[in-house]
């Protein structure tokens, strides 16, 4: 199932910004919880949500969405 790729990429993203699960909860406005339950499948990820991800990681959402279709072939 190609949405498997989806948890992954989003915890890279928070990785590479140098960010705890914590941290990036804050940006987001969000329990450390959710930020786990987005990187574990365990939650959906709607598009919204993924750009206000990217941003609270100092990434380009549109740099970040092209970088996931790579992924996703």
């Amino acid at each position: 199932m190609k949405y498997r790729i989806l948890p992954g990429f989003l915890r890279n993203m928070r990785e590479k910004a140098g960010l705890t699960q914590r941290e990036i909860g804050k940006r987001l406005k969000k329990p450390q919880s959710y930020v786990y339950n987005c990187e574990t499948a365990n939650r959906r990820v709607d598009i919204t949500e993924f750009i206000a991800w990217a941003r609270a990681c100092g990434i380009n959402p549109k740099t970040a969405f092209a970088q996931l279709l790579k992924e996703l072939g």
